[in-house]
C-alpha cells in the first residue's frame, strides 16, 4: 500500500498545483482587473460583423473561404509530420503513397490558387 500511494505522489501533487495556480490566476483576474466598461467594449461582436444587423445582410463569403481553406490546409499538412519523423524507416509504398498525396495536395492548391479564393481583394 505504502508504494502505491509513492508511485501516485507526483499526480497528486501535479494535480494540486495545477488547481491552485488555476485559483490564483482566476481570483487575481478578479481581484485586479480594471473595470472600465465602455458601451463599445462590452457590444456583441462576431466575425466581422455587427450582432444587430438584419440576418438576411448580405455578406463577404471570402471571409469564411480563407478561414475554411486554412483548416483543410492545416489537417492535410499534420499528416506530413509522422512520415517525415518516420521518414528513415518507411517502405517504398509508404514513400510513393506520400508523394501522392502531396500531389494532390500541390494540385488542390494550385486549383484554389487559381480560382482567386486567396485573394482577399
Amino acid at each position: 500500500m505504502d508504494d502505491l500511494l509513492r508511485e501516485y505522489l507526483p499526480i497528486v501533487i501535479f494535480l494540486g498545483l495545477a488547481i491552485g495556480l488555476g485559483l490564483v490566476l482566476i481570483l487575481a483576474a478578479v481581484v485586479l482587473a480594471v473595470r472600465n466598461p465602455d458601451p463599445e467594449k462590452v457590444s456583441a461582436y462576431e466575425c466581422g460583423f455587427n450582432a444587430f444587423d438584419d440576418a438576411r445582410m448580405k455578406f463577404d463569403v471570402r471571409f469564411y473561404l480563407v478561414s475554411i481553406l486554412f483548416i483543410v490546409v492545416d489537417l492535410e499538412l499534420i499528416f506530413l509530420m509522422p512520415w517525415a519523423v518516420a521518414f528513415q524507416g518507411i517502405s517504398e509504398l509508404a514513400f510513393w503513397s506520400m508523394m501522392v498525396f502531396i500531389a494532390v495536395f500541390v494540385v488542390g492548391f494550385a486549383y484554389e490558387w487559381k480560382k482567386g479564393a486567396l485573394d482577399w481583394e
